[in-house]
């Protein structure tokens, strides 16, 4: 097995930043449009810095950080905050390609950024390390504090252990409204719709939902595999093995198993245009690069999946 980012003796916990907000509808786009603004007008301070912030973006200031910290972590945004990206654009520009969210593959691919990126620690620790299909939240912070202890530079308090937790639940499972939780809070995540995790109806229990996603597709599978090759191996093939269990791989990231995404893989060569090729010659089972991919290419997988849906909801 590839020797893990987190795991690297130089490898420094990321913890924080989302001022315990999770993502919400709504702020990628809003990150993007003002940044977007700022870029054309020739500003050289952040948007997110500057005086009229909080009545720019509507919220109080540890909100203003937080939509800077998921639209980085997106990548919608540079990590400056001060640049639009292609990503960005493809998505949010006037006439993107789902400005409002609205195509579930959306969510998948910034599901996709964040949780394979490990600067990300919770978020990549808990779809690629954590081995087992349910945990409690007590069962993360451990993991995490453990993590830690292994990088003491990070200096990484059990509060903010805890408070990083709380935010990747509560990005991926809804909450119901009660006296404790008001409206604002129990605004799901655009990430819940996913359907990765789920409570298990015990107190702090939840699972992962392994196997297969109805909404994701092979273009979106296509597109993580061109970011997760070259992290791996230098060579023209790449195991089954690898892409289903790898840290960072598409099967550990969606939640997929081994029948699941051996169907995904199956559609590659059609999504890639011949880029990719499934092989199974003597049993053994890989992913064959035709030729090197760039980055337009690679958008052009995803817009496979959302072109299919436009056809199929058409019809």
């Amino acid at each position: 097995m590839t020797r893990s980012r987190l795991y690297e003796e130089d490898y420094r916990l990321r913890l924080s930043g989302h001022e315990t907000f999770p993502l919400r509808y709504g702020w990628l786009k809003k990150a993007f449009d003002a940044v977007s603004e700022a870029e054309h007008a020739g500003s050289e301070r952040s948007v997110f810095l500057a005086k009229d912030a909080i009545a720019r973006f509507g919220v109080g200031r540890n909100m203003v950080g937080s939509i800077r910290h998921w639209a980085t972590a997106a990548e919608v945004i540079s990590k400056d905050g001060r640049e639009t990206t292609q990503i960005g654009k493809f998505l949010f520009r006037k006439g993107g390609r789902d400005p409002y969210m609205e195509d579930p593959t959306t969510a998948w691919l910034i599901h996709w950024i964040i949780s394979s990126n490990p600067n990300n620690t919770t978020w990549f620790w808990a779809f690629n390390h954590y081995a087992s299909p349910t945990f409690y939240r007590d069962t993360l912070v451990r993991g995490i504090e453990k993590l830690a202890k292994d990088h003491p530079k990070s200096r990484a308090s059990i509060s903010t252990i805890k408070s990083d937790v709380s935010c990747f639940v509560r990005t991926y499972v809804s909450q119901s409204l009660s006296e404790k939780i008001g409206y604002e809070e129990s605004l799901e995540s655009p990430l819940t719709e996913l359907g990765l995790v789920q409570s298990t109806g015990k107190r702090d229990g939840f699972r992962f939902v392994r196997g297969r996603k109805p909404t994701l597709g092979a273009g979106m599978v296509a597109y993580a595999v061109y970011g997760f090759w070259p992290d791996h191996s230098t060579a023209r093939s790449l195991s089954f093995e690898a892409l289903a269990h790898e840290p960072g791989s598409p099967g550990r990231v969606f939640v997929l198993d081994e029948n699941s995404l051996a169907d995904l893989l199956l559609e590659i060569e059609t999504v890639s245009s011949g880029a990719y090729r499934w092989s199974e010659t003597a049993g053994l089972k890989q992913l064959i690069r035709e030729h090197d991919i760039t980055e337009d290419q690679a958008f052009k997988f995803i817009e496979h999946d959302y072109e299919h849906r436009l056809r199929r909801n058409a019809a």
